[in-house]
């Protein structure tokens, strides 16, 4: 079995959805435990997201029309709109349904903005996968005109 080396603010990250308050009390302990200057915890600062330090990460105007890719939103945004194509797994599920993920080469990752997508395509590339961030996540989407899709029966909205 391969070890996965990732730090607790990668562990609760896959736990806690970021809209809850805990997480944002928990990220700041963590990084004050290891310090502002540590190099894990690195990184870039964007439009209300950070990106950890080396993870891959696309505009949404260069992602493929015919790219693999993988929302990792909860279900009720899921179902208000979505990329067509895209697969579904929420984040807070992807370590038990790795079976799931899809097989490309790179895997497009997305969510609203961009920060629990970069979570889950670090997690992904730790575990063997070639995972790509998409920068701006569906609100980038939306706002480059990209495609939308929705499961629930009005029009596509990102929520």
């Amino acid at each position: 079995m391969a070890r996965i080396d990732f730090g607790f603010e990668d562990l609760i990250g896959l736990f806690c959805h970021p809209r809850h308050r805990r997480y944002e009390v928990i990220l700041a302990a963590v990084k004050e435990r290891d310090g502002p200057n540590d190099p894990r915890r690195v990184g870039r600062w964007d439009n209300g997201n950070m990106t950890e330090a080396g993870t891959p990460e696309v505009a949404v105007t260069d992602v493929p029309d015919d790219a693999v890719l993988l929302d990792v939103r909860e279900g009720d945004e899921w179902a208000a709109g979505h990329a067509p194509g895209a697969v579904h797994i929420p984040m807070t599920t992807i370590a038990d349904n790795l079976d799931e993920v899809p097989e490309g080469s790179p895997i497009y990752v997305v969510c609203r903005s961009g920060g629990r997508s970069a979570r889950a395509t670090a997690y992904l590339n730790a575990s063997g996968w070639d995972a790509v961030n998409v920068a701006g996540g569906m609100s980038a989407w939306v706002a480059a005109a990209r495609p939308l899709a929705a499961d629930s029966g009005r029009a596509p909205e990102i929520i």
